[in-house]
């Protein structure tokens, strides 16, 4: 049997290997939690890229302003593997890099969204993060970990937008409503102008997402095109494409979410995990959106960083 499948899995290896392009930026997962990120911002600008190309064929997506939904798939498990998180370094991908970004064989889907299902989309997103007491001076945990599953967590690229957190969740980890007077998403914006609740929006995201109707703006009626194609697969066509066309991709994360600052008390310490290792600690200190302070180990072996919320 193990000389039968050998042809199979040397094809296989030969194919996973193939160059596909090349990255300007290292990608990895390890503050995809907490700020924007390398590893969701190539998956969506690959989604939007293939949704550009097929819209005008499709007369319900005919002229609406195309947005992209992804969310981190290796970002510490569920707070069980402190190793568990993306690493792509920049320079020469191929496909078994793009396998690494976007780990699923999911297939492609556009839904057809109103401004009002966009933002409960993304409160339903917010429910990742605990609520943050700003009048406290005692360590607090960003990261619900025990109530929200990281794979729920979508960043929408095309808008943006912050979380207030100093309120509590709108929604619980299986997107039920449980605090309807409570919004997190502010300052809702595309192309700088707030977001009309009546307006139209299509929204690229996966079949998993699309069709288990958990998520605001998802489900059957909503689904205006589904794609034959694998997002992974469009992920490494995108990556092609670009550095074709300009030598390189650029991953760089657009900064398109970020935290509502939390003012008024100095002594605010609010912490999350991550990676421990070197390699994790290098890409904080050069990319940390906030200051952030490593400030010690967690008896699972997860980093804990301070981060300061007031900027």
């Amino acid at each position: 049997m193990a000389t039968l499948l050998k042809p199979v899995h040397e094809a296989t290896r030969e194919f996973v290997a193939q160059p596909i392009g090349k990255a300007t930026d290292n990608m990895y997962s390890y503050l995809a939690l907490v700020q924007d990120d390398p590893t969701i911002q190539i998956v969506n600008q690959a989604q939007k890229a293939y949704v550009e190309k097929v819209a005008p064929s499709v007369a319900a997506m005919a002229g609406l302003p195309i947005l992209s939904a992804g969310a981190p798939f290796k970002a510490g498990g569920r707070k069980n593997d402190p190793t568990g998180y993306t690493e792509v370094n920049k320079g020469e991908l191929t496909f078994r890099n793009a396998a690494d970004l976007y780990l699923y064989p999911n297939t492609l889907v556009v839904v057809k969204a109103t401004g009002e299902e966009l933002k409960e989309w993304l409160e339903c997103s917010a429910g990742m993060f605990k609520q943050i007491d700003p009048a406290s001076d005692k360590p607090q945990s960003l990261l619900d970990w025990e109530g929200f599953r990281t794979y729920n967590y979508d960043v929408i690229d095309g808008v943006n937008y912050e979380f207030d957190l100093t309120q509590p969740a709108r929604y619980d980890g299986e997107c039920k409503l449980i605090n309807p007077n409570s919004h997190r998403v502010v300052n809702l914006t595309y192309q700088g102008k707030p977001v009309d609740p009546k307006a139209e929006f299509l929204i690229a995201t996966n079949n998993y997402r699309a069709y288990g109707n958990k998520f605001p703006g998802t489900g059957d009626a909503h689904i205006v095109y589904a794609s034959p194609d694998e997002n992974r697969q469009i992920l490494a066509d995108y990556i092609k494409a670009e550095s074709e066309k300009n030598g390189h991709v650029n991953p760089s994360a657009d900064k398109n979410w970020r935290f509502a600052p939390i003012k008024g008390n100095d002594k605010l310490d609010v912490r999350f995990e991550t990676s421990p290792s070197e390699q994790a600690a290098k890409f904080i200190q050069d990319n940390a959106q906030y200051p952030m302070k490593k400030v010690g180990t967690d008896e699972v072996g997860f980093a804990i960083y301070q981060i300061d919320l007031s900027k």
